[in-house]
């Protein structure tokens, strides 16, 4: 497989580290961009920068590199997720605005039916949210919330970003052990 991981602004870098982490350990080959203020992000909540994660990741592209492979219908991917997703990220996705390499990518893989799964990290939400929510669900994107479930009884902060991890990689149909699933013992 071969997945494209986006980290926009939003509060939650640690998911996308996780993801990242997850995704190498199954062995999927993954393309990473990280906005400016992902980066911003990753460096305040989790003490990391950008050269920290290429070692979890196959390629990473730059931002404003509008010319990667990414960037393209003819690159060949099995989708995108944008971990955290950030309200702006989500907003310039839902109308079009391709004026990063991560909405860029996002945009590719609407317009060439593959998965994309936004995990949003934001609220309240407003009715803008909501409706650029509508508009990107309709389009076939996956609106996932970062909004964790407790019935695993997690004990951890890594327990509950687990949670999370997992529910990502059952939309991108990845098999994963990363959380007890309902009913199992």
């Amino acid at each position: 497989m071969k997945i494209i991981v986006g980290i926009s602004g939003g509060s939650g870098a640690i998911y996308g580290v996780a993801l990242l982490q997850a995704l190498k350990q199954l062995g999927v080959e993954t393309h990473l961009v990280v906005s400016k203020m992902g980066e911003y992000v990753l460096q305040h909540e989790c003490g990391m920068n950008l050269q920290e994660l290429e070692s979890m990741v196959a390629v990473r592209y730059e931002a404003t590199d509008l010319a990667a492979s990414i960037s393209s219908g003819s690159f060949k991917t099995d989708g995108m997720v944008i971990v955290p997703c950030s309200m702006r990220s989500l907003a310039a996705v839902a109308n079009g605005i391709s004026d990063n390499l991560l909405t860029r990518a996002a945009d590719v893989v609407l317009k060439e039916q593959r998965k994309l799964v936004m995990v949003a990290r934001e609220t309240p939400l407003s009715v803008i949210h909501l409706e650029n929510m509508l508009k990107l669900a309709r389009m076939g994107a996956v609106i996932m919330p970062a909004s964790p479930g407790f019935y695993h009884q997690p004990e951890t902060l890594e327990d509950i970003v687990a949670i999370m991890v997992g529910r990502t990689l059952d939309q991108l149909g990845i098999d994963h052990q990363l959380v007890q699933r309902w009913g199992e013992k």
